[in-house]
């Protein structure tokens, strides 16, 4: 199962990365688009579960990385819900998924 590795700019300006175990991701969060505070985590929520669940039908077991990346990105997310804002995915990669490439920052 292909995996996808994902960069988001919140809104002022810091950068995160997160981790998808699946390709589905792409069906809720485009690259270069910026989302709404509010918008971005009901996808990534949405996103990182189907994924989740798509581990559970492959493998028997769910993803606690893709649990994890929602964890942290909504810890994250925090910081920005009093003065809204918009998040942009920046990047989405499935080469290489999984490894973290020296640039990114991290959570």
């Amino acid at each position: 199962m292909p995996a996808v590795n994902f960069k988001v700019r919140w809104p002022d300006g810091q950068e995160s990365i997160g981790y998808s175990p699946s390709t589905v991701i792409y069906e809720h969060l485009h690259s270069g688009t910026p989302y709404a505070l509010e918008d971005f985590m009901q996808r990534l929520e949405n996103a990182l579960n189907a994924a989740s669940e798509r581990v559970k039908e492959v493998k028997g077991f769910y993803c606690s990385s893709a649990m994890d990346t929602l964890a942290s990105l909504k810890y994250h997310a925090r910081r920005y819900e009093e003065g809204g804002g918009n998040v942009r995915v920046i990047d989405m990669q499935t080469a290489h998924a999984g490894h973290v490439s020296g640039g990114w920052s991290s959570f």
